[in-house]
């Protein structure tokens, strides 16, 4: 089973939204919507669901079983399903791994609670992982959070102990810095070959794929679908030229959501864009996040219709 999960990340896998109704409960229908209408798309090889786009840090546990039931239920039988575990508790997060399992999860990735960007043990990171590993039967992903998160953002030696455990099989890298990620890529296939690494920072999946990637989960995927997998199917063609193209495209759109100020804005301007492109009838998300204002709108208006999308909506 291990292995072929292992293959199944190969290519693009889109990181989704939760819709969210105006009193901020989940809207299931458009839940369902949402992820039947990214997945329809050619090119896209699964889900990643219940992480940091989909607001797994405000969502019940609950909530997150019957995301992945969705999620199961509403893409095609041959989607991988991976989901989010976060949790501040180790102890909570191994139920909620447990609980994902049971709904249909085909694998989980598993995130560094939010506390550790203030600074923790390196036992205390290793303890967290095995307790989940322990819950749960499913193979199981690190996450490689921006080196801009503090001390959540894994040294080499922690890396090196975690990629150790055979229950792990995969990062996704979100290092969101080139340099970070070349280290983070040699260290792991130096140490376990079969390991996959997926380079899945949205603003330098160009530079990730030059430098090898197994694949990416995005949620710049669950907006423009078509062009984050041209760029992936242009990279593996060797054809670079066409993959500098999309990039280009792809570039204002990447600045817009993940790095203009201020920061953390990301599942904001990710829900405005489906909804600047008619695909969501709500951008609303719960707080402490407020919705984007017009500055922000007007700038991801500006910013879709530089990637040659069509924006259908005001918001």
């Amino acid at each position: 089973m291990t292995e072929r999960f292992v293959q199944r990340l190969s290519g693009i896998h889109a990181a989704t939204v939760v819709p969210m109704r105006a009193d901020f409960s989940v809207d299931e229908e458009a839940l369902a919507a949402h992820i039947a209408g990214v997945t329809a798309v050619p090119g896209i090889r699964g889900l990643l669901i219940n992480g940091h786009a989909g607001e797994n840090f405000v969502l019940s546990p609950a909530e997150k079983r019957r995301v992945v039931e969705i999620a199961r239920a509403a893409s095609p039988k041959d989607c991988l399903i991976v989901s989010g575990v976060n949790h501040e508790s180790s102890l909570e997060a191994a139920r909620e791994a447990a609980e994902m399992e049971q709904a249909g999860a085909d694998g989980l990735l598993v995130f560094p609670p939010n506390s550790w960007a203030l600074g923790h043990a390196d036992d205390c990171t290793l303890l967290h992982h095995r307790l989940i590993a322990e819950a749960t039967s499913l193979p199981l992903m690190l996450y490689g959070a921006p080196v801009g998160a503090g001390a959540m953002s894994y040294a080499p030696r922690v890396l090196a102990r975690l990629v150790e455990d055979p229950r792990f099989v995969a990062i996704k890298d979100g290092s969101w810095e080139v340099a970070a990620y070349e280290e983070n890529l040699r260290l792991i296939r130096a140490l376990r070959p079969d390991f996959a690494v997926l380079g899945s920072g949205d603003e330098h999946l160009l530079t990730s794929y030059v430098i090898g990637s197994a694949g990416s989960q995005v949620s710049l995927a669950a907006v423009v679908p078509e062009l984050v997998v041209a760029l992936w199917d242009a990279a593996e063609a060797g054809d670079w030229t066409r993959a500098r193209a999309v990039h280009e495209a792809l570039y204002p759109l990447s600045v817009a959501i993940y790095r203009d100020a201020p920061g953390g804005r990301a599942t904001a301007r990710l829900k405005t864009c489906l909804k600047l492109l008619g695909r969501l009838g709500s951008d609303a998300l719960r707080p402490p996040q407020p919705p984007c204002d017009t500055r922000e709108t007007a700038a991801l208006a500006a910013a879709l219709a530089a990637a040659g999308a069509q924006v259908r909506t005001a918001a």
